[in-house]
């Protein structure tokens, strides 16, 4: 296969620093980093970032370059930078001098990636920057413009999970009762049937194993954020995670455009509206623009069953991780498939994104909460801009149709196509008074 993570970038002759005795695993250092960033923004250290909406005029894009809004972003970006390298250097896997000559080039192209989010027709659109960081990542690397210093400092897995880590704040449980019994069952619903329709299609076009999980997982619950839980699972290949995170994307981006459309044509209640994009559009912030484009009640409805969707991960986590061990069990003996199997496998920075919705939900005050809520959404952006850039300084685009011959796209079409059906079957069962005649939203 031609996509290479880039965690995996040897390919570059990445020069090795030397192995400490005891190396720190990736998925803990994502939790250090997570915890870190917390803490950091909880002591105010960690300021909301300034906002990067402009419109059409050039003055409103000039005034992004403000010395002010600029300013507060290279400090970002230095303190990130400083961050990342330390815990590249206790995993023992940098070359220290050429991460910090290429970070701020890779910083520069996620910022950019944010500011394209923020033109007034993307937000419109609900084009969010996670696409945008893709495409400046294919465009530079099939430009030839990748060099081996912004290759060595694209770490997409660890950026990717410090900044699941740092979301996991952003998961309240306030928010998820708030949704109520309605959307938790249409969560429910479709992770169960469509992981396992899809898992099914994948199978049937003799997609491997390993990739079936991470493909049915990324189209049941939320993309690319359940396909990294899904990946550390199942101790996946990062490099069939790259290719699902690049096919997720790319498939997002017209059902973000189109599905406001066919609700708008087809005269779908706004419940159900929103209960059909919550469960099938992949984060929170594209969910909520397309449902702003038919109702505030589709953008409210289609809100609160993404939330009871992203809480799935970490259960999500937990059971590909004891499914797997009992598939695929390590060593002889009786214990092969025990407790110590699973708790290898498991992916431990799922117990940051946990701990983190747990003191956000029960420890802290809620004045605490909505004062650092700025600041955190801001790091958690810049975390996963600069994953999604990596990510596309590594992916062809050729390779999402030619890899394997077609089959996994194939299979991940035909399960996402099912996933819309099925989602807009449930959310007109649930939200449209037929099974609940009673409740109304």
């Amino acid at each position: 296969m031609m996509i290479e993570n880039v965690q995996t970038a040897d390919s570059v002759s990445v020069a090795r620093a030397p192995l400490p005795a005891m190396r720190i695993h990736e998925d803990w250092l994502a939790v250090i980093l997570g915890v870190v960033v917390l803490g950091l923004a909880l002591l105010g250290a960690v300021p909301a970032l300034p906002g990067l909406k402009w419109g059409g005029d050039g003055a409103s894009l000039l005034s992004l370059f403000a010395p002010a809004v600029v300013g507060g972003w290279i400090a970002a970006g230095v303190g990130i930078g400083i961050l990342s390298a330390v815990a590249l250097t206790l995993e023992g896997s940098v070359d220290l001098a050429r991460y910090t000559r290429g970070f701020p080039l890779l910083f520069g192209l996620a910022w950019l990636s944010m500011v394209a989010a923020g033109h007034q027709q993307s937000l419109a659109f609900g084009i969010e920057y996670v696409i945008f960081a893709l495409a400046i990542g294919l465009l530079v690397s099939h430009l030839g413009g990748a060099s081996a210093a912004i290759r060595s400092a694209a770490r997409s897995e660890l950026f990717i999970k410090t900044g699941l880590v740092i979301m996991g704040a952003t998961i309240l449980f306030s928010d998820v009762v708030a949704a109520g019994v309605l959307g938790i069952l249409q969560a429910v619903g479709v992770v169960v049937v469509v992981w396992y329709v899809a898992f099914w299609l994948a199978k049937k076009f003799r997609v491997d194993e390993e990739l079936a999980v991470m493909l049915a997982t990324a189209v049941s619950i939320c993309g690319v954020s359940a396909a990294i839980a899904a990946c550390g699972a199942i101790q996946g290949d990062r490099r069939k995670l790259s290719y699902i995170t690049a096919l997720v994307l790319v498939v997002a981006v017209p059902m973000i455009i189109l599905m406001p459309w066919v609700a708008r044509v087809a005269g779908i209640p706004d419940a159900v509206a929103g209960a059909w994009m919550g469960g099938t559009l992949d984060t929170t912030a594209s969910v909520t623009a397309a449902g702003a484009l038919v109702s505030e009640t589709t953008m409210k409805v289609g809100t609160i069953v993404k939330f009871s969707q992203n809480v799935l991960i970490g259960v999500a986590a937990v059971v590909l991780s004891a499914w797997w061990a009992m598939r695929h069990p390590t060593g002889q003996g009786p214990q092969a498939t025990g407790i110590g199997v699973i708790w290898q496998r498991f992916p431990k920075f799922v117990i940051g994104f946990v701990a983190a919705s747990l003191v956000f939900s029960f420890v802290l005050t809620p004045a605490m909460v909505d004062q650092t809520k700025g600041a955190i959404g801001s790091m958690r952006t810049i975390w996963f801009a600069l994953a999604f850039v990596a990510i596309g300084l590594e992916a062809r685009v050729s390779d999402l149709l030619t890899f394997d011959n077609g089959r996994p796209l194939a299979a991940f079409v035909l399960a996402q196509a099912f996933n819309v059906a099925w989602t807009l079957v449930l959310a007109w069962l649930i939200f449209g008074g037929i099974v609940f005649p009673t409740i109304t939203i």
